[in-house]
């Protein structure tokens, strides 16, 4: 059960593991800045009465605090003289004088009082704390563009080192030179036109007034695909030993990253067809104006990955174990079970990355074979896209003022359960032998394997616990990709223990190369997942740019039944070809509006799109859980799974999320039109 030393799928860099996690730390104190800037206020007003007004600094007011109002307004009135010039001149009124001379008095009585005040309270304490106050408050205000460079960084650094290990997320790796060549040679013709399309775009922001932060990230993201350039043109001279001499092959194009395939897709509709030259560097710059949201995947895929450096994986499995469950029924339970740390994950990939390799193997040791395996361990990932905290959703009813997260969350929580019991029947009816046969004493074994898990639960529950008192912030769908991460760090400090540590190493430095190996891995796949997602926005442009969503909607369609077909059949397409962010917003900006519009519910249409997405990511041609299981459990399995059995068991793992997910799709999409549609 105790593993020692860091677990990484990649090669650990330690450098840029390092650099990375104090990037992502940065980002994560800046994401609560605000928060503590709130609580520091509410600190100030619970010490300091009226903490608001107080200035320590403050000087001794020079009004005219005492005045003879009557010789004052005497002395006015005197001192008219009549212009002749000035059709409209006429003497001073003596009321009006009286009314604003005490109005006066009355405000340098209060400037006065407040002085006092101030004078009564200018303790050092005060200064001292008034500075920290509005230094953070200054600091804040000033760097509000700040989060979109440091979103910068950090996926240049990532997708770099993606770039570098040649792990951007293809339908295949390559399995010679020639695909090695094939795909670093695309990758530099794309990078190559995303700089031109950048190049492009800025001739035009240099005539416009007031664009000059507009003008200073595009030219950074044209030096980020430079970069990239120079690295793909490094790795297609400097090809690693290890992979062999070969040829091209029918299938080789299969090789190319998929954000290539995307990109060449869109710069040839907004080069070619569209005659707009700089719509790739446009809509790839919305993740800029998002970048707070991308931010926070990058830290969910930390989270996922630091999760992979402790025992809690293996723990929480070791609970189940006593009762020597088949592997019909252990699949069932993990589809439930792992449902939950998905949500909290944020999005489904990360969870398969961080997790899917100790699912599959507890699969194989109950004894379920190949496809089984690989079935659940991509589907792992996927139900709980629709469980708070899901980040997914918080995206859909930010960019969604008709949905709410608390509907979304409450009735997507009937949809998990409703998904995982049809996976349940499925896979007992074809699988059989699913009735579970608990050794004696079973119960009892469990519940003391639930004593490790104990101080897991009472570090976490503390971490949350300080962050409150600290800075007020409650942990909620929102606040969870800036606490979770501190969460899972003092997990990784408190797993680092005498039993699950090197010989001659302290808890200090396990802590510290399991955190650096965490972010090792987090920037290989915060690169790949965000090249990903910007060029699939790239790839939606099309869509919204396009008369294709005229065609499905025209005006005269008025059947919101048609409609909803259209819509199941439309985002099931985009979920197959699409990461599921870019695929939210390019949904928000084109299909959601038409299909409101024509009858269908606001919540309806976004539980619906969020299980096609499920269906989506999970069906071919790219499967995006499948893909990123099998870099979890290696490409020789899946092939292995491949080579015997019936055509269901063949193929289970890629039909088994297909008969889940197709019915519950239809269900989710048709039924509840009866009650609001007849």
């Amino acid at each position: 059960m105790a593993a020692t030393g860091a677990k990484t799928l990649y090669p650990v860099h330690k450098m840029h593991g390092a650099v990375l996690l104090l990037l992502l730390m940065f980002t994560l104190l800046l994401g609560m800045g605000n928060s503590l800037h709130s609580r520091l206020l509410w600190v100030g007003e619970q010490t300091w009465p009226n903490y608001y007004l107080l200035n320590p600094d403050a000087t001794e007011p020079t009004c005219q605090l005492e005045m003879d109002v009557d010789a004052e307004i005497q002395k006015r009135i005197d001192a008219y003289k009549p212009d002749p010039d000035d059709l409209f001149s006429s003497p001073p009124n003596p009321d009006a004088i009286r009314t604003s001379l005490e109005r006066n008095m009355a405000l340098c009585e209060q400037e006065y009082a407040l002085y006092e005040q101030n004078m009564a309270n200018a303790t050092p304490a005060l200064g001292v704390f008034k500075s920290v106050e509005q230094g953070l408050a200054k600091f804040l205000l000033d760097n509000i563009d700040l989060t979109k460079f440091l979103f910068m960084a950090m996926f240049a650094m990532a997708a770099a080192i993606a770039a570098l290990d040649a792990d951007h997320i293809s339908l295949r790796l390559p399995r010679n030179r020639a695909e090695w060549r094939l795909s670093q040679g695309t990758q530099f013709v794309v990078n190559g036109l995303m700089v031109a399309s950048l190049y492009s775009y800025l001739g035009k922001l240099a005539t416009s007034p007031g664009a000059e932060t507009t003008m200073s990230l595009q030219y950074g993201w044209a030096a980020v695909f430079g970069l990239f350039m120079v690295i793909n043109a490094i790795r297609f001279v400097n090809v690693p030993s290890r992979v062999k001499a070969g040829k091209l092959a029918l299938s080789s194009g299969l090789v190319v990253p998929l954000y290539c395939a995307m990109g060449l897709i869109a710069m040839s509709y907004f080069f070619l067809v569209d005659g707009y030259a700089s719509g790739l560097a446009i809509y790839f710059g919305m993740m800029s104006n998002l970048s707070s949201m991308f931010i926070n995947i990058g830290l969910y895929v930390l989270v996922g990955m630091v999760l992979k450096q402790t025992r809690l994986p293996e723990l929480l499995l070791g609970v189940i174990k006593p009762f020597n469950l088949p592997a019909p029924m252990l699949a069932s339970v993990i589809i439930f079970a792992t449902a939950f740390p998905t949500a909290f994950t944020g999005a489904s990939g990360i969870f398969i990355l961080a997790v899917g390799g100790v699912v599959y193997d507890e699969l194989r040791r109950a004894g379920a074979g190949r496809q089984l395996s690989l079935a659940t361990t991509a589907m792992s990932g996927s139900l709980g896209v629709v469980l708070n905290p899901c980040l997914l959703i918080v995206v859909v009813a930010a960019l969604n003022k008709e949905v709410t997260t608390t509907e979304m969350y409450g009735w997507g929580f009937w949809i998990f359960i409703m998904s995982a019991t049809l996976f349940s029947v499925i896979v007992c009816k074809t699988e059989g032998n699913w009735k579970p046969r608990p050794a004696p004493g079973a119960f009892r074994e469990s519940l003391s394997r639930l004593k490790p898990l104990a101080p897991y639960v009472i570090v976490g529950a503390v971490v949350i616990l300080a962050i409150w008192i600290i800075l007020g912030l409650k942990f909620n769908e929102y606040s969870a990709p800036l606490i979770l991460p501190l969460v899972m760090l003092a997990l990784v400090y408190l797993d680092a223990g005498k039993d699950s540590r090197e010989d001659g190493e302290s808890r200090l430095q396990a802590f510290w190369s399991r955190s650096a190996s965490a972010a090792s891995d987090s920037a290989v796949h915060i690169g790949a997942l965000l090249a990903l997602i910007g060029f699939s926005i790239c790839l939606g442009g099309i869509l919204e740019r396009s008369d294709i969503v005229h065609a499905l909607f025209p005006e005269h369609l008025t059947s919101p039944w048609i409609a909803m077909m259209v819509i199941v059949v439309m985002l099931t397409f985009i979920g197959m070809v699409m990461d599921p962010f870019g695929a939210v917003i390019l949904v928000s900006a084109t299909i959601a509006q038409p299909a409101i519009q024509l009858g269908i519910d606001p919540l309806h249409f976004w539980l619906v799109c969020l299980v096609a997405f499920e269906l989506g990511y999970l069906s071919p041609p790219v499967a995006l859980n499948h893909l990123l299981t099998r870099q979890v459990v290696g490409e020789t399995e899946v092939l292995a799974a491949e080579r015997t059995g019936s055509f269901w068991h063949k193929y289970e793992r890629l039909l088994l999320p297909l008969a889940v997910m197709g019915p519950t799709l239809l269900l989710v999409a048709f039924i509840p039109m009866l009650f609001y549609a007849l």
